[in-house]
């Protein structure tokens, strides 16, 4: 291979105006995570998932999905030193599988994480209102939330990431820490059937529900791959993201399966799916009421604040994410070169973090009009998108990996980290894949026909970045092959 080969004559893109920063793991990992709303997910996807799943054996299912995103994340770090693009997933599918499906991938990631963003507008719009209900405040619509949010989000947005980090911070470390206390209540006190471990016994989680369990655990990880799109405002990216990775995943993981097991210990294995159904039917609130039964009202109803707070770092997280897949789309040519300009004062994707904010707030807005309920509809509808799309580019950038360590043996340094692992996690991203469309209409709560269509608009976000790809006549990312020659770039 010469120094420069490559199979587009395309010029890799010029290395001035990118974003700068000196983020650390920790401030990566804390994005991420506060992507991933852990509070939230505890507080919502955990009812469904024990409610509508495997009731019991529901924390073995939140392991298993833990499992397959560390499969997935041991390729994805054996190819981050050689990827020189912030683009996340579309760049490494471009270097493994080629500029189209590369392109059809950062059509599929705007779709999904702008979905995700507007949908979590609808929860926090909602979460708002039932909060100042709560405390006998007077009824103010969803959508004033959601749109006072939004402007919030749009400001820190257009600052320096390093605000962002620090706001998602503080916000993560306290939600983590109050739930840590409820867990921490619970084992100490155990439930009405003692510190049970049956949730852990194969006859209690090998259920046909375990599907379920892991579908909507599935949903809990969404964002958790963004390390990479930080890479410009990274320290130092080739340690950075992939430390800040494992971190995430490991973080997550772990909190995700202990505290949905303090869930079950809390209502008693026998009586737990039950709790979580009257939960899902909005008699009861599992999370805060076991918050209040075991650590106290004070507790409980910090919690619930902190709810709040939780979708509103994760709504900014995303945000940041979307301008940022802009930013790097709009550096190889394909959005407007305005949404690839670095801000002179702040060092930010401003323009495009701006353009971020005026769609989501046209989403809004269209909820609006149409009468969506902002939980159900609103939210259910938008984190359904962004599951079949997160799930589909998991998987493609899986094969990705593969592929460029295929073409590329001399970089192939272990097999099991480009190879065995990876392809471990293409059959695991299969299923997973095959449970998010056979339990569609449980994530999205709409029908049949509603979620048919919701679950083809990231294969449409794929098909039109391919055909609009494939009339530009196809892109270049450049990459760096650091174990060959530091001048040493691929061109695909």
């Amino acid at each position: 291979m010469s120094a420069s080969s490559r199979v587009s004559t395309a010029a890799p893109p010029a290395e001035r105006g990118r974003l700068t920063g000196s983020l650390g793991t920790g401030s990566i990992a804390f994005m991420v995570i506060a992507a991933a709303a852990p509070l939230t997910v505890i507080g919502g996807n955990a009812p469904l998932g024990i409610g509508q799943g495997n009731g019991a054996g529901a924390p073995v299912g939140f392991f298993l999905a833990s499992v397959v995103l560390l499969l997935f994340a041991v390729g994805f770090v054996a190819m981050t030193p050689y990827v020189k693009e912030a683009g996340a997933f579309f760049s490494y599918v471009t270097m493994g599988l080629g500029s189209r499906l590369g392109m059809g991938t950062a059509y599929v990631a705007l779709i999904a994480y702008t979905a995700i963003q507007a949908g979590i507008y609808g929860y926090m719009g909602w979460a708002m209102m039932d909060l100042v209900r709560y405390y006998g405040g007077p009824e103010i619509p969803w959508w004033v939330f959601a749109i006072v949010s939004l402007i919030i989000v749009g400001l820190l947005g257009y600052r320096h990431i390093e605000l962002s980090s620090k706001v998602l911070g503080v916000a993560l470390v306290l939600e983590i820490l109050v739930m840590m206390i409820v867990n921490v209540a619970v084992i100490v006190n155990g439930g009405p059937e003692g510190r049970s471990l049956e949730s852990f016994e194969p006859e209690v989680f090998l259920t046909p529900g375990l599907g379920v369990a892991v579908l909507f655990a599935l949903t809990g990880f969404i964002g958790f791959e963004s390390t990479a799109i930080y890479r410009d405002e990274a320290k130092n990216p080739g340690k950075t993201i992939p430390r800040a990775t494992y971190l995430a995943v490991a973080i997550i993981g772990v909190f995700y399966t202990l505290s949905v097991w303090v869930l079950v210990v809390a209502a008693g294995p026998s009586s737990v799916a039950e709790v979580a159904q009257e939960t899902l039917f909005g008699t009861k609130n599992m999370l805060l009421d076991t918050a209040g039964n075991y650590a106290g009202g004070v507790t409980r109803s910090i919690m619930q604040v902190l709810l709040v707070t939780s979708l509103f770092a994760c709504v900014l997280s995303f945000h940041n994410i979307v301008a940022r897949y802009q930013f790097a789309l709009a550096r190889i040519g394909s959005l407007p070169a305005s949404l690839g300009k670095v801000h002179p004062k702040h060092g930010s994707p401003a323009r495009s973090s701006f353009v971020q904010s005026i769609t989501a707030t046209v989403l809004v807005i269209v909820f609006l009009l149409i009468g969506l309920d902002p939980l159900v509809e609103v939210f259910g509808y938008m984190a359904g998108v962004a599951t079949v799309g997160m799930v589909t580019m998991m998987l493609l950038t899986t094969l990705a990996v593969i592929a460029f360590f295929a073409k590329n043996p001399a970089v192939r340094r272990n097999v099991w980290t480009t190879l065995v692992i990876p392809g471990a996690a293409v059959v695991a991203l299969g299923i997973a894949a095959w449970l998010v469309l056979s339990n569609f209409t449980l994530v999205t709560s709409g029908s049949a026909a509603v979620s048919f269509g919701l679950a083809c608009v990231p294969v449409a976000a794929l098909v039109a970045g391919v055909i609009v790809n494939r009339k530009d006549g196809g892109r270049t990312i450049s990459i760096s092959l650091d174990h060959l020659e530091k001048s040493d770039e691929i061109g695909v």
